[in-house]
């Protein structure tokens, strides 16, 4: 394991406002998503969209990296081009989604555990050499009547550190998602605990597992209300419960933390990302707080395009405008005035 190698990766995915691209939707996710713009969701058209993201000129001034699907990592571009070296000659670092997808927990059914151990190794193995440079897996918790149990995060803690200790064998970076599902009517309370014992959790496991935190990022839910729920929390309650949260589960040797969205609206997980940051700033945080956004970066994008190739300029200018707005956002400048 190149130590070094891993450290500098990782400062690099998290290097001042710049954050990471999730475009590792699996192909029932990318299906929804082109049936609500009524595209086909075929190999060439699911090609076709990503690589228009990718070549957006300038957005490499705001994406560090981008979490790449198995099929998109092994493609070529339209011109024939590796996909992979399309985002190196850029300068953006290509990484790779290697979880298999969540089942249900065996003894807890109304939660989730996630798969894809077996192999891995392999896995790991191939893809380093197709040239990426971090991996990511997602574990997902769930809150409501009763749960999350001990049992359920405990399993999901100790998917991600035996997931993280490979991947930095293959001396790739991990990327270490411990998502807190915002589902449900919970309040920001309930949503605080879950978080806060996850983290603990997982942290636990990675230690024990001997992961080099300086060579690893960690991909968190914000501590949020439940999308369902009443008087929902604004963004400087939201700033606050999250950096408390943090400061209580979060290691100092880690490098960064790069956010999901979890269904947050565009703007919402830019104003929300804008308002951590600028609590951060007052307090001198260790970490980087930036962005791994799926959704979030691409929702608006995607509608512009709407299958249409006459649409591309257009939608490199919306893609290339939210990019920015978040990495606004990771330095606590952003303003709702400056969107579009």
């Amino acid at each position: 394991m190149d130590s070094q190698k891993l450290i500098d990766t990782a400062q690099a995915l998290v290097v001042k406002s710049k954050g990471i691209l999730a475009a590792d939707e699996s192909g029932g996710t990318i299906k929804r998503r082109f049936d609500s713009i009524n595209v086909e969701s075929t190999e060439d058209n699911r090609r076709d969209y990503r690589e228009m993201l990718f070549r957006t000129e300038g957005v490499a001034d705001y994406i560090s990296g981008v979490i790449l699907f198995d099929e998109t990592i092994k493609q070529n571009g339209a011109d024939g081009t590796p996909i992979v070296k399309v985002l190196l000659d850029r300068g953006i670092i290509p990484g790779i989604k290697v979880d298999k997808g969540t089942q249900s927990l065996p003894g807890s059914p109304s939660e989730l555990v996630t798969e894809g151990l077996d192999g891995l190794r392999a896995r790991l193995e191939e893809y380093a050499s197709l040239g990426a440079g971090f991996t990511k897996w997602r574990g997902v918790i769930t809150i409501g009547e009763g749960i999350p149990t001990p049992y359920c995060i405990e399993a999901n803690a100790h998917a991600l550190a035996r997931f993280a200790a490979l991947s930095q064998e293959a001396g790739l970076v991990p990327i270490v998602e411990p998502e807190v599902l915002m589902d449900g009517d919970h309040s920001i309370d309930q949503c605080f605990e879950a978080n806060e014992a996850t983290l603990k959790e997982v942290f636990a496991h990675l230690s024990r597992q001997g992961v080099m935190l300086e060579g690893a990022l960690l991909k968190p839910s914000m501590v949020l209300s439940g999308n369902k729920a009443t008087n929902r929390a604004n963004s400087e309650e939201v700033a606050a419960k999250t950096i408390e949260c943090f400061k209580r589960s979060v290691p100092a040797t880690l490098p960064g933390i790069v956010f999901l969205s979890g269904g947050q609206s565009d703007e919402e997980a830019t104003a929300n990302l804008n308002a951590i940051n600028e609590r951060a700033n007052g307090f001198g945080a260790p970490w980087a707080l930036s962005f791994s956004y799926g959704r979030a970066l691409q929702q608006s994008a995607l509608k512009t395009w709407n299958g249409q190739k006459d649409n591309l300029e257009s939608t490199y200018a919306v893609f290339h405008h939210r990019a920015e707005m978040n990495s606004l956002a990771c330095s606590g400048e952003y303003s709702s005035s400056l969107e579009i």
